[in-house]
C-alpha cells in the first residue's frame, strides 16, 4: 500500500501535548491503537511537512 492507494477505512485521529512533553498523534483503526510521540521540534516538522502536502494538493485541484 503506497500514498497513493485508496482504503475504505475509518480511522480516528487524536493530538495532543503528553503529560511528559512530548507531542503525540494517536491513531485508532478496526481495534488497532498506535500511539507515536515526537519531541516538539519534530511536531513542528511533521506540521510543516502536512502544510506543504496541502497547498500542494490545492494546486493539483486546478
Amino acid at each position: 500500500m503506497g500514498i497513493n492507494t485508496e482504503r475504505d477505512i475509518e480511522a480516528n485521529l487524536q493530538i495532543g501535548p503528553t503529560d511528559k512533553g512530548m507531542v503525540r498523534l494517536y491513531v485508532e483503526a478496526e481495534g488497532v491503537e498506535i500511539p507515536m510521540d515526537f519531541d516538539p521540534e519534530e511536531a513542528e516538522e511533521i506540521a510543516e511537512e502536512i502544510r506543504a502536502a496541502a497547498q500542494a494538493a490545492r494546486s493539483m485541484k486546478g
